[in-house]
């Protein structure tokens, strides 16, 4: 009979045929699981220990639940604001998640055997990591990243993930993997202690306490009843030397001192993309949907057919795109992968060999040619999914719940889909419910918006929407499940989650046009009581509000409540008489208001026009005679901006109160040589920033401004160019063509002339008085 395997930990040997089989993995490893399954079927233990929050119980237990769809997660929580969390993903190849589906079909005892989430989180927070994920511990800790670069240089491999993959995945001989790991991680662990001690002495401390609990684990499980020899223990191949039976265990005492902090464990759908190192995953990793054909080939034992399988598929992704590849590409392909690991000694081609042909076969040595297909290749979209009555957080289960209802369910994917609402009553079917479906969903995608669950992106407003139209992009992802389970402290549904955030934002709500965005966000995510409370906030905070353009920020929002609350089924009553008094405060602050520089006119132009927008819209509601006598005055006065002047005679010119005569006596107060050149042509600018089909269509105004250009002296008629130049670059290209034409006739000059003339190349000494413009200093005005 042989004698039986030794192994070395520490300073002592321990037989294989009297202590636990210890298997060290990389998280992630197909070649793991394969050759872990192949030790379970020969040792058929009776308890499983495995590196994991030893808190999950019941939840580790649904993970191989019938329904759940790997990529899976477990996720810890602390019940405290500020949340912190931490997570432990799992795919179908993950060596834990098929640990655990072995010991269901084998009725064996199955347990995680790491630190429970309370210590965890509480010691992450004493190493200031607010988010961590657990498996990124599985190489950061082992090494800095200059030694796997040297691994890989002296195996003559471009980087360590390939030296990693043919040294270790394509190892498919019996208990290969497990011997080479177990050697492997005991050297590294010795070459980096010394190093992992002096850079980062906090995680080596972590990394001793959670060794030190596993070994309690695992004695326990021997008290427990269970033989050490029928005991199979899988943790990170870190770890795996560290957690011999000759090495201390935690005590009571070690236990009870450690920090604690109060939290909660859900499960929740993950993904491809999240898996892999695109993400920030550390897990190395880089192709999760391309290990997973690594791991299907290893179970149909087929290994040799995973080249043409994977370029099969790039191509296959390529055609989708539009790109064309032969099969005899394909073929060509596998030959130069297998050529590529011939030339580095090895039998089957890394993933980096096959993307390196697909690089050079399909896209002809242009790597952006492929770049599309091979992420869909190798990332893929793969999300999981979890059944009902697999234990989740209330939160969450009421989005699935929602989602249902309101017919959403399908968007939860990683493709992103469009979705096109319209708000108002469909009179074609019966239920109230189907009735106002779209509005339910515009309802519950604004409170997810409110909660920071990103799932969906409210997209801008066409000029062509009308006011029940809404445009949304909705794309799942694990951020978003993750952002769900913290919504968990705030309420027990997605609406009181929502109430909660909105109500908190209300209390430290200082500005009025914060509290009237308070009042239009309460209305779209259908909270009326909450909507009270912004609305009584704003009557308190509006007493004081001294903001010009505050108070039409204000008032623009409040407009777009009177406006659209019949669409979402809210009164609006209340909000009236609050707009008509803050109305009227601003039209009473205009005059003072617009004695203002340029910078500051560029704000004040934006609240004139947001007053304007609600006096036409609202005109029985607020004084809109006092608005056009404010605007009046504004345009007559000499000693206010004259930006703002020309601006407010353009709204007189557009609501027609102010005629020929009246622009024709304006432009020739204000386009006068005795008027400053940059105060007439800033006045110029302001009344060309509206109606431009208003003003191109008045001739005397062009007319008067061809007289002014013509009266002035040489230097005045430069500093006018530089401004009427910036204020002529905001026309489109339609709009100057039409302005040459204009000036055309006035010169008695057809517009074939004077557009051909346009078209001439500068001459040289046109060419040096443009760079005098564009050199013109303002240092003096």
């Amino acid at each position: 009979m042989a004698k039986p395997v030794q192994r070395l930990y520490g300073d002592e040997r321990v037989s294989e045929a009297s202590g636990p089989h210890y298997f060290g993995i990389r998280h992630l490893s197909p070649a793991g699981s394969y050759h872990l399954l192949a030790l379970l079927n020969d040792v058929k233990p009776t308890a499983i220990l495995i590196e994991g929050p030893s808190d999950a119980g019941e939840l580790a237990a649904q993970l191989t639940s019938r329904g759940v769809e790997p990529p899976v997660a477990l996720l810890a929580y602390t019940d405290q604001l500020p949340v912190r969390t931490l997570l432990y993903p799992f795919a179908g190849y993950s060596p834990e998640y098929q640990a655990l589906k072995w010991a269901r079909w084998n009725h064996c005892h199955a347990e995680f055997i790491d630190l429970p989430t309370e210590i965890s989180l509480a010691l992450a927070d004493r190493r200031r990591a607010p988010r961590v994920e657990a498996s990124q511990t599985d190489e950061s800790q082992l090494s800095s990243g200059s030694l796997y670069s040297r691994i890989a240089e002296l195996s003559g491999e471009p980087d360590y993930e390939a030296y990693w993959e043919r040294h270790f995945e394509h190892n498919l001989q019996p208990d290969a993997y497990r011997r080479a790991i177990l050697h492997y991680s005991t050297e590294m662990r010795i070459l980096t202690e010394n190093e992992e001690l002096k850079q980062a002495p906090q995680e080596a401390a972590y990394n001793e306490i959670r060794e030190s609990y596993m070994r309690r684990k695992i004695h326990e499980a021997i008290a427990s009843g269970h033989l050490p020899e029928k005991i199979v223990v899988l943790s990170g191949a870190h770890h795996t030397p560290a957690l011999a039976l000759s090495l201390p265990a935690m005590t009571d005492e070690e236990l009870a001192k450690l920090p604690r902090k109060s939290a909660k464990m859900t499960l929740m759908p993950y993904s491809y993309y999240k898996l892999s190192s695109h993400s920030g995953y550390g897990a190395g990793n880089q192709a999760p949907a391309y290990f997973e054909l690594l791991w299907r080939c290893m179970q149909e034992g087929e290994l040799d057919s995973l080249p043409a399988l994977y370029l099969s598929s790039v191509a296959s992704r390529m055609r989708e795109e539009g790109t064309w590849r032969s099969t005899a590409s394909v073929i060509e392909g596998v030959r130069m992968a297998k050529a590529l690991a011939v030339m580095h000694d090895g039998h089957q081609p890394t993933w980096r060999d096959l993307r390196d042909a697909a690089t050079v076969l399909f896209g002809y040595g242009e790597f952006s040619v492929v770049a599309e297909a091979l992420a869909r290749t190798d990332i893929g979209t793969a999300i999981g999914s979890l059944p009902e009555g697999v234990s989740q957080t209330p939160v969450q289960d009421d989005l699935n719940r929602e989602l249902k209802r309101l017919k959403l369910a399908k968007y939860k994917t990683l493709v992103a889909g469009g979705l096109e609402l319209d708000l108002r009553e469909n009179r074609r079917v019966k239920s109230e419910e189907s009735a106002y479906l779209d509005l339910g969903r515009s309802v519950f995608l604004h409170r997810l918006s409110a909660l920071g669950i990103r799932f969906a992106r409210k997209q801008g407003v066409r000029q062509s929407d009308a006011t029940w139209a809404e445009h949304w992009v909705l794309q799942w992802s694990p951020e978003a499940e993750i952002e769900t389970v913290e919504s968990t402290l705030k309420g027990e549904t997605i609406e009181l989650a929502t109430a909660y955030v909105i109500h908190e934002e209300l209390v430290a709500c200082t500005d009025i046009t914060m509290a009237a965005q308070m009042i239009r966000r309460s209305c779209e995510c259908g909270l009326p009581q909450v909507m009270g409370q912004a609305t009584s906030a704003l009557q308190r905070l509006g007493v004081d509000a001294g903001s010009f353009e505050q108070i039409a920020k204000t008032v623009h929002e409040l407009s777009v409540m009177l406006q659209y609350g019949s669409i979402r089924r809210v009164d609006t009553t209340a909000l009236v008489p609050i707009m008509r008094q803050l109305f009227l405060r601003g039209a009473l602050m205009l005059q003072e208001a617009a004695g203002c520089n340029d910078d500051a006119a560029v704000g004040m132009i934006e609240a004139i026009h947001l007053l304007n927008t609600a006096a036409q819209e609202h005109y029985e509601e607020v004084d809109e005679r006092l608005w056009v006598e404010q605007l009046s005055m504004l345009a007559e006065r000499d000693d206010r901006n004259a930006k703002l002047s020309g601006y407010a005679f353009s709204i007189l010119l557009e609501r027609n109160v102010a005629g020929e005569d009246e622009c024709a006596k304006e432009v020739s107060r204000r386009l006068s040589p005795g008027i400053p050149a940059d105060l007439g042509a800033g006045w110029f600018e302001g009344i060309s920033m509206r109606n431009r089909y208003a003003l191109l269509s008045r001739t005397y105004l062009w007319r008067q401004l061809d007289a002014y250009i013509g009266s002035l002296e040489a230097e005045p008629f430069k500093r006018s160019l530089v401004f009427l130049r910036r204020a002529f670059g905001s026309f489109e290209p339609r709009e100057k063509a039409a302005i040459a034409e204009m000036m055309g006739d006035l010169w008695g000059v057809s517009a074939e002339s004077a557009g051909a003339r346009l078209q001439q190349p500068l001459n040289e000494q046109e060419k040096e008085s443009l760079d005098e413009l564009n050199d013109f200093d303002f240092g003096d005005l």
